[in-house]
């Protein structure tokens, strides 16, 4: 499969305001002078703003609650049995759902997916009688396009699909960190390991599971206008779909790379071999990325108001077994990637307009 390349959109000017109408920068590489935010800006953008920096920091936000319970003595019998149950508990992969419909459907989440804002747009119907394994795409940096349309009700996801239990997987290390842990159960999150697949899928008809399929190795392929998919080796999830008898919906998200920018990638460079190394030991990357900051449109780790506009493609019938043949593996997945290019193909010129090379599966 080969790239098309296309010129590049140039930067243009900064913000601006027009009377009442607010208007933002593209989002685009920093230039070489600060375009600042403006001191009076609509109350709605401020709380999108707060919502998106919220999302950023919370497992800062948990850990630093923590340690500030920890210095207080009176709290120590109760902190020594929490850690306890911490260690023990395994309701992130045994199948079991503590989430809270209504922290769900938080304004808060209304407020995040109208930063970028987020869409999701169903092009079928799903059977509440069956039970779906969804594949994302692409990763980008933090997937921040599929927490707001399958971590919470931002998108209206249980109005589009009704009858349909989704559920957004995550590392497993992510439930051992305190008090985050809760917060991820809260808004209905598990761990990805095959363990807690299998459990959800378990739960009956209406189950389904997200799975962001690139994973940490993909995130090093995120930059604007560009769609490269690591999914040559990603059997897992058509194996788990197979011996469950669930049926395999790709899910393509345009916009989710054109959120920050990263530095350039080369593989003979050092800063490639420290991420791959980073990679193998701890199975999370380091990109190198930047995008806006909270007071200032030109450099920061907030991520870009860009449009993400989330396809939910046809979901792919398999052929049920207890043991997934490589067969049946290899045409599913045959059959999954056609999907997403065709996905790519009916949406490229409506969602990714500025894009400066084609839908490629890169490894």
């Amino acid at each position: 499969m080969h790239s098309h390349f296309k010129k590049a959109a140039s930067v243009q000017n900064g913000a601006q305001t027009n009377g009442d109408k607010f208007v933002e920068p593209p989002q685009r590489p920093p230039p070489k002078h600060r375009h600042f935010a403006p001191l009076i800006v609509p109350l709605d953008r401020r709380l999108q703003t707060f919502a998106v920096l919220w999302f950023l920091n919370t497992p800062v936000i948990c850990l630093g609650t923590f340690f500030f319970l920890c210095a207080i003595p009176l709290l120590w019998p109760f902190i020594i049995i929490y850690l306890i149950r911490l260690t023990m508990d395994n309701s992130s992969e045994n199948g079991t759902l503590k989430r809270r419909q209504r922290f769900r459907r938080s304004k808060c989440w209304k407020y995040f997916c109208n930063y970028f804002p987020i869409h999701l747009h169903k092009t079928t119907s799903l059977n509440p009688e069956r039970t779906y394994v969804f594949g994302y795409h692409p990763h980008g940096f933090v997937s921040l396009g599929a927490f707001g349309n399958f971590a919470t009700e931002g998108t209206g996801f249980e109005n589009k699909f009704p009858g349909i239990t989704n559920t957004l997987l995550t590392l497993n290390g992510n439930f051992r960190v305190p008090l985050y842990k809760e917060y991820l159960q809260a808004l209905g999150l598990a761990s990805v390991s095959r363990r807690s697949c299998e459990a959800l899928l378990k739960n009956g008809p209406g189950s389904a599971i997200t799975i962001v399929i690139g994973g940490a190795e993909e995130s090093l392929h995120a930059r604007p206008g560009v769609m490269e998919l690591v999914l040559k080796k990603r059997h897992g999830f058509i194996r788990i779909a197979i011996e469950s008898g669930s049926l395999v919906v790709p899910v393509l998200s345009f916009g989710e790379n054109d959120l920050f920018q990263q530095a350039a990638k080369s593989p003979t460079s050092k800063l490639y071999k420290f991420q791959e190394a980073i990679k193998k030991l701890t199975g999370f990357t380091t990109p190198v990325v930047w995008a806006r900051g909270v007071f200032n449109y030109d450099f920061g780790l907030m991520p870009w108001r860009h449009e993400i506009h989330t396809v939910v493609g046809r979901p792919i019938e398999v052929k049920k077994m207890d043991k997934a043949s490589e067969e049946e593996v290899l045409r599913v997945q045959k059959l999954y990637i056609e999907e997403l290019e065709r996905i790519w193909n009916e949406w490229k010129d409506t969602y990714a307009k500025d894009r400066i090379s084609e839908f490629e599966v890169v490894e």
